[in-house]
Formats: structure tokens, sequence, C-alpha cells
């Protein structure tokens, strides 16, 4: 613990309406938090006092009390530029840090390992299964949680994972100030995959570090609100990050799956929301391909190298039974073959 002190942290966290969920998250971050930490709180215009529970909660913490939900995006760059310590954790309301968490949140800046961001291991269940441990990105773009819904597996090491959660991500302040933080356009959903992929494309390293626990209080919904989003910043994702080779060789498999999803919206009864992410998505074209120039101007690595982290297998649990159909899986596997062949 002593090497980690050297460094301090700012837990950024950022609520809406989450006056009862910060009730167990404050003081279970408190008790990790050492000298010169501190814990960073942005209110998106709660209307449950949320504010004032944190005021009461913890007196000492920097408070940020928006005027309008800003959403998650803009509410944690607001947090970060607020924030003063060498790391910032990004912290959901509803994710409790286990005892030993700051020791852990801290150890990949302090063993020489390199990565440019990293999350904890999320649970769920009380502990019991796995909330996420690194995301799972589809060439496609659909992304999830990485090994939703398993038991938390013995002995599991550091490592190198597709994406973060921002439920519980991590990062040196110096390096999220010079990135930009995330984009305020996404407003809710996806934007830790934009960031972490933007991070890779520089070649950066992100990871999970497994020894910094936290227990989330998930409940997956799917609302269609949610759908809107999602499929509007998945677009906007690949679309500012994928290398130009990667874009053409998975353009074709972009538009099969659109097709497949207007079905599955219809029938879910959210297919007016579906055209309305396209909208979404046109609208704000010009200034995503403008983003795009910026961002592949500083890519450090190649398409082959960035694609290695993607999988041609839907095997999300949140996706139900189609992604395993074996006829589906063997052909998403030959046509990710081809395309990494073409890009490689």
């Amino acid at each position: 613990m002593a090497e980690s002190a050297n460094h301090t942290v700012s837990v950024v966290i950022v609520a809406w309406n989450s006056r009862d969920e910060l009730a167990a998250t404050i003081p279970a971050v408190l008790r990790e938090l050492g000298e010169g930490d501190e814990l960073v709180v942005v209110d998106n215009a709660s209307s449950d006092r949320t504010a004032d529970a944190v005021a009461e909660l913890a007196p000492d913490a920097v408070l940020l009390r928006e005027g309008e939900n800003l959403g998650f995006a803009a509410g944690v760059n607001r947090g970060a530029e607020a924030a003063s310590g060498d790391l910032l954790v990004l912290l959901n309301p509803d994710a409790v840090p286990r005892p030993g968490f700051r020791e852990g949140i801290v150890r990949p800046l302090t063993d020489g390992r390199g990565w440019a961001a990293w999350q904890g291991l999320v649970t769920a269940e009380d502990g019991a299964v796995v909330n996420t441990a690194g995301g799972v990105l589809h060439f496609t773009g659909v992304a999830w949680a990485g090994g939703a819904g398993d038991p938390v597996p013995a002995g599991l090491e550091p490592r190198e994972v597709p994406f973060l959660s921002g439920a519980c991500l991590a990062v040196p302040r110096e390096t999220w100030l010079r990135i930009g933080g995330f984009d305020e356009g996404y407003f809710l959903y996806h934007e830790d995959v934009e960031v972490s992929l933007r991070l890779r494309l520089e070649g950066g390293r992100v990871g999970l570090e497994p020894s910094a626990v936290v227990d989330h209080d998930y409940e997956f919904s799917a609302t269609p609100a949610k759908y809107r989003h999602l499929e509007r910043n998945r677009w906007t994702t690949v679309l500012r990050t994928y290398p130009g080779p990667l874009l053409a060789a998975v353009m074709p498999a972009m538009v099969a799956t659109e097709l497949a999803l207007v079905v599955v919206a219809t029938a879910g009864g959210w297919g007016r929301l579906k055209v309305a992410a396209w909208g979404d998505t046109a609208r704000g074209l010009r200034g995503t391909l403008r983003e795009r120039r910026a961002i592949q101007a500083r890519r450090r690595i190649t398409a082959g190298e960035f694609a290695a982290f993607l999988t041609p297998d839907l095997d999300s649990p949140y996706l139900g039974r189609a992604g395993r159909i074996a006829p589906l899986r063997w052909a998403l596997r030959a046509y990710w073959a081809v395309a990494r062949a073409l890009i490689s």
C-alpha cells in the first residue's frame, strides 16, 4: 500500500435520482480513500434530493449541482475537470467498492504494466456472479459485458480486454484530459467503448485489474429509448474509430445487420425508434466524419492489430439464442476470416 500512496485518486460519480444507491456506495468509497484522495459527485438535476444526500454523507466531497441532466458522458467530463487526483476512477452510483479496492485500482499505475486505462472486476448479486470482466465487441460494433452472469472465477489474472466498462473505469487524469474525455454527443451508452477504442488506436493498452472489485446493483433493462441510444452510438463509434480498411471490410455485414435489426425492432415494438436512430446518425454524420479524421490521424497501429480484439461470435447473454444458431455462427466466422485476411 505504501507504493500506491504516492498517487492520489479522484473517484468520480455521476448521479441522477440516485439517492438510495449512493447511501450504500458513498460510505464504501470513503472507507477506501486515503490521504490526498477525493470523491467528486456530479448531480444531473436529480428530483429526489440526491445532492442533499451527498452533502450529508460526504461533506468534504466535491459536489457539482448541475441545472439539467447533462447525460453520463458530459457529467463525467465535468467531474474530471473538477478533479485533482493523479488517477480518475469513474464509478457508477450503484457500484459498491469491496475492501481493498483502492489498493487494487491503483496497482496498474504502480507496477509498470504500461496500460493506458483499465477497469476493476464488476460483480453482481452480492459478489456471486460477474457483471463484467471486460467488454466484448463484435466486428459490427455490437458490444456487451464479458462474462455477465457467470460465477466469479477463482484465480482471475490481470489481462487486456477489448473495451472497458464505464461502471468502474480508471485512467490517469493527464491521459483523460489529453484525449478530451468522453464525446458528449453520446449522452448515454457506448461512450466507454468509444474511448477504449480511441486509446487502442493510439497504441494504448486497456485491461482488467481483478483485485479491484465493485459490486454492481445491476438489472438489464431494454427500454425502447435505450435501443435508440445504443444503435445511434454503435454506428457513431464504428464510423469514428474503425480504420479505413476495416471499415470497408465490415460494411457489408453492417448493412446486413441493419436489415435483420429492422425485423427484430419491428417485432419488438421499437421499429420507429430504430428509424429514429438512423436519423440521429445521419444528422450527426458530418461531425462524425470530421471527428473521424482527427481520430484516425492519431492512429499508431495497423487495421489488423485493431481488429485482433474484435470477435465474430454473438455470445452475449442479452442477445438470446439467435446468435448461437450454428449456421449463423459459421457464416459470421467465415466472413470474419476473409475480412481479417483482406485487411492484413
